[in-house]
């Protein structure tokens, strides 16, 4: 039985489910050479099992259990169940709540259709992979009661698995004793002290929904040829829709666009009086969608806003709004595991640059017609290849790029852009910057890491 005690703090907590899956996955390691079938509790527990099972190279599916609520207070569990005939009832809440059989018959029956529901809508006509003989590892996002978990644990029993192991990134340290009987291994991330609930050792616990869980589970499952390439790589399906992220409680519209086997995602920037609207953001998304990049436009501030000319220009503010947007992005099943470049256009250039300081695992930014003075303080902080386009008749602009190129410290090139001025609005001329930003993500985004080149 594994776990880390830690007292509680805003330290130990993980960014978002992703983060905890990579964080278990490297204890589960040990593992790998037992050929283990990693089985989701569904909802959140999927896109922590799918970083399992995406490191351990292991068949990923989900295992449907649905709590069994006290007659007259749902909330409160006294048991639960699984697929397979699997009940689990806590005896001490039943006999405390004077829960009758038939009180507990009728609830069983009316959770065994949600279940059976969920499970239709999970995994379609496909059943559970073939348990018997193998090790098999059951992951949650985190272990509360633990009685949906003895459920999950039961069924994987149930279906002959040679050795079953639990895996979460937090829990109490009492609900761990709870499982020495039924599991033969318990890892556990982060054993915090004292432990209230699951969502408050996650900075991002918003809700995982039906179509991410299908999407993760069709990634990772066997039908889609897993023993040669990695998850993300076998996209086929064009994801192209209005998204809304929710950033300091404002919701925040943008349009997410990722085509087949994308090669990378660029997330745009928009300059000032602009938003995803932006008819030459769109004409360069358009281009750089046609070249095999998924895209990102989302609108930076809310229009209350924007009409404040102190936001626009406030690109502090727009950095941690675009930061935000990308934490949003890399948990998206459509986009998991894509590398991600920035495009920024006027003040949007100065809020990229200043962004990609602040994260280094951009892997390149592109601005056009761009303020990258405005990030003066974090320009010598930027790693990420950046590429400055800027027309030749906009004469101010381009020389506070050549200044600002002085001050770039990682690998960066200016390109002028004959007869462009401010805007691009010359025939040609915003084509020409789209051909470049298109060159300049390709070249970086997509391949090795930065280290590796």
């Amino acid at each position: 039985m594994n776990g880390n005690d830690r007292h509680g703090s805003r330290q130990v907590r993980f960014e978002d489910r992703r983060e905890a899956g990579r964080a278990l996955a490297q204890l589960v390691a040990h593992l790998r050479d037992d050929d283990p079938v990693v089985l989701a509790i569904p909802r959140g527990g999927v896109p922590v099992a799918f970083e399992v099972a995406r490191a351990l190279d292991s068949p990923l599916e989900s295992v449907v259990v649905r709590k069994l609520g006290v007659p007259f207070q749902r909330e409160l569990a006294m048991g639960a169940i699984g697929e397979g005939g699997v009940r689990v009832l806590d005896s001490d809440v039943v006999r405390l709540a004077q829960v009758t059989a038939d009180e507990i018959a009728a609830a069983e029956a009316r959770e065994r259709a949600e279940l059976n529901r969920r499970v239709r809508v999970y995994r379609g006509d496909r059943p559970l992979p073939a348990l018997t003989g193998h090790t098999v590892i059951v992951v949650d996002d985190g272990i509360a009661t633990g009685s949906t978990i003895r459920a999950a644990l039961l069924v994987a029993r149930a279906h002959g698995a040679a050795r079953v192991v639990l895996a979460a990134p937090v829990g109490p340290t009492e609900a761990l004793e709870k499982f020495a009987d039924i599991a033969d291994e318990v890892i556990v991330a982060r054993t915090p002290t004292p432990f209230v609930a699951i969502g408050q050792w996650y900075e991002h616990f918003e809700p995982t929904t039906d179509d991410e869980v299908r999407e993760l589970l069709a990634a990772a499952s066997p039908a889609a040829t897993l023993s040669s390439a990695s998850p993300e790589s076998r996209r086929t399906s064009v994801v192209d829709t209005d998204v809304t992220i929710v950033i300091d409680r404002l919701e925040l519209l943008g349009h997410l666009r990722v085509p087949p086997d994308a090669a990378g995602l660029v997330i745009f920037a928009h300059g000032s009086g602009s938003s995803r609207l932006s008819p030459r953001n769109r004409l360069v998304a358009d281009s750089l969608h046609q070249r095999g990049l998924a895209t990102l436009l989302f609108d930076l501030l809310s229009p209350a806003e924007a009409v404040d000319r102190g936001n626009v220009f406030d690109v502090e503010l727009l950095a941690v709004r675009l930061l935000v947007a990308t934490r949003w992005a890399r948990r998206q099943p459509s986009c998991v595991g894509l590398d991600i470049g920035y495009f920024g256009a006027s003040t949007g250039a100065g809020a990229a640059l200043w962004a990609a300081a602040e994260d280094p695992t951009v892997r390149a930014v592109v601005s056009r017609g761009g303020r990258p003075d405005l990030a003066g303080p974090r320009l010598g902080a930027v790693k990420a290849p950046t590429l400055l386009i800027v027309g030749d008749d906009d004469p101010i602009v381009l020389a506070l790029n050549h200044d600002a190129a002085d001050r770039l410290r990682c690998e960066h090139e200016l390109a002028v852009v004959p007869g462009a001025t401010h805007l691009f609005e010359e025939p040609g001329t915003l084509e020409r910057a789209a051909d470049l930003a298109g060159d300049w993500f390709l070249r970086h985004i997509g391949g090795a890491s930065t280290d590796e080149r």
